[in-house]
């Protein structure tokens, strides 16, 4: 009884965290770029009284399975999915989408790197493209002259400044990269993920070529949750919640029981 207790506490717990996952992924369903989080539970240890495969008194054959108890529950991973999410016309020109592999990469504050899929671009008050977040593109500071009339994104990632007589100005090229684990990149906020051993070293490469995304001006990448797959998984860890509670409440009762004999 006593470990029925803190199994139900377990499986409490596991579900907490799932539903302040679930919570999350709801919050950034219009989010730029967003890659929704799965959690991912394995059973803990076991208690055995007696184990499979121990012969029987007095005969040669073996007990076919064994008598154990499970202590619970426990959360092992909050995976990120890297599926693609779809991607939404907005007619800016300085918004661009990844269709297919490939992050772009950014320097941080500190001087750091970190990568993203959100190329909803703007120009500072130098003429630089730049992230929403103010953050630059590593590689190539592309500067827009303030003569040029229209900027052009190919499908490449070079950047071109078009001007009044349709005269086009190469200004630059943004390049991509991939990871081979990209679950194991830790994620900053501001769209922003950092690598880690477990993504693996970032490999560079041009957009539409050797299997990278290319890019696709005037779209963005919208978020890849489906609302209403997360309200059905909020649903169940709910009621998974609800009879972990239960189960302890049937724990403490049976206790109660116990000791009430004890009194008598």
């Amino acid at each position: 009884m006593i470990t029925a207790l803190y199994s139900g506490a377990t499986g409490m717990t596991g579900q907490q965290h799932k539903l302040d996952t679930i919570s999350n992924n709801l919050a950034n369903t219009d989010t730029t770029g967003f890659k929704r989080v799965r959690t991912e539970f394995v059973d803990l240890f076991y208690q055995y009284a007696q184990n499979a495969g121990v012969p029987v008194l007095a005969q040669t054959s073996t007990l076919p399975s064994g008598v154990y108890t499970g202590l619970g529950s426990r959360v092992a991973a909050t995976s990120r999915i890297f599926t693609e999410g779809n991607i939404e016309e907005t007619g800016s020109q300085l918004d661009v989408a990844i269709s297919g592999d490939g992050f772009m990469q950014v320097q941080l504050q500190d001087g750091t790197t970190a990568y993203t899929r959100d190329g909803a671009f703007k120009l500072d008050n130098e003429g630089v493209l730049v992230l929403n977040t103010g953050y630059r593109i590593i590689n190539e500071t592309i500067i827009v002259p303030t003569e040029a009339v229209a900027i052009q994104f190919a499908s490449d990632g070079t950047v071109a400044a078009v001007y009044a007589d349709d005269t086009l100005e190469v200004l630059g090229q943004i390049q991509l990269v991939r990871f081979i684990n990209p679950t194991g990149l830790d994620a900053l906020g501001n769209n922003l993920y950092r690598a880690t051993p477990a993504s693996g070293e970032p490999q560079e490469g041009i957009a539409n070529q050797d299997g990278f995304g290319s890019f696709v001006q005037g779209y963005l990448e919208k978020s890849n949750v489906n609302a209403v797959r997360e309200m059905v998984s909020m649903i169940t860890s709910q009621r998974a919640y609800e009879l972990n509670s239960r189960s302890i409440q049937t724990a403490d009762d049976m206790l109660r029981t116990v000791y009430g004999l004890k009194r008598s």
